[in-house]
């Protein structure tokens, strides 16, 4: 049964590509900890499975939401819920696809497919979660991105930029409402042990096995990181100082980024001069 008091439900959590992987961990986590769910994915099969597997290990309340997120039908009917189930407090924006081919022997109408779902999918569910938590005095948001977002070099280069999105867009939503109760979370795996890697063209048994966590760690990882009250939580890193004098130096950016004049190393003359070279 569930393991918080008495079996109050903390509220539900919608998991999105929730019927393997690391859904499907996020599922049986949220799950044991208290969270009634709304299980979101293609398969039908494979959520009803879980579903009633949840059901019976923690007596929680776990609904089947069956949707393509590739369709705008399918984000359409994900985005209703999430504007009118009351219950919702939680949303784990996780559903997406990868690819590791050269961006020049990429096929164009697959990276459409993957900009679609990454990006635009993951962009509405955001949108329409963001507003209902707000009204409904708080909510979590959890944006699954990647370490390509980080490092695009390592994969696919739309690959690399549609989690660059999923960061950037975190750090914006942060930024707008966290005094209005939404707490944003942005989780950046590693190569982790799923189904993703077979569809993205490289099973993860071709990988060094010291890159590759189970979907397991990485969720629990992840949900370590959000009771500890991390906004960016990187699973695998061992030393965060890096990551803090990473954002200190893009925070440091700030101000010189949009000026006036040119910088004094183009050897212009401000405002408007032609220097030595006009």
């Amino acid at each position: 049964m569930s393991n918080t008091p008495s079996g109050k439900s903390l509220g539900r959590a919608l998991i999105t590509g929730a019927s393997s992987g690391i859904g499907a961990r996020y599922a049986h986590h949220l799950a044991h900890r208290g969270h009634d769910l709304t299980l979101v994915a293609r398969n039908v099969e494979r959520l009803e499975t879980l579903a009633a597997r949840l059901r019976a290990e923690t007596g929680r309340d776990v609904r089947v939401l069956p949707a393509d997120l590739s369709r705008a039908d399918g984000v359409q009917r994900v985005a209703q819920t999430l504007r009118e189930d009351d219950s919702l407090t939680l949303l784990v924006n996780n559903a997406g696809i990868g690819s590791v081919a050269p961006l020049l022997q990429s096929d164009p109408g697959q990276m459409q497919a993957m900009i679609d779902l990454n990006i635009s999918a993951l962009t509405h569910l955001a949108m329409a979660a963001a507003p209902a938590f707000v009204a409904r005095g708080g909510g979590t948001l959890i944006n699954i991105a990647s370490i390509v977002g980080l490092h695009p070099e390592l994969l696919n280069g739309v690959y690399g930029a549609s989690k660059a999105y999923v960061l950037a867009y975190s750090q914006s939503l942060r930024h707008e409402l966290a005094d209005q109760g939404l707490r944003v979370q942005a989780v950046l795996p590693g190569a982790t042990g799923t189904e993703f890697w077979d569809l993205a063209g490289k099973p993860a048994s071709e990988l060094p096995s010291a890159m590759v966590m189970s979907a397991d760690d990485m969720v629990r990882s992840a949900l370590a990181g959000l009771d500890q009250g991390e906004f960016v939580t990187i699973p695998s890193l061992t030393d965060p100082a890096l990551l803090e004098r990473l954002e200190a130096a893009r925070q440091a950016l700030g101000p010189e980024l949009s000026r006036n004049v040119p910088a004094a190393r183009y050897g212009l003359q401000a405002p408007g001069g032609t220097g030595t070279n006009g």
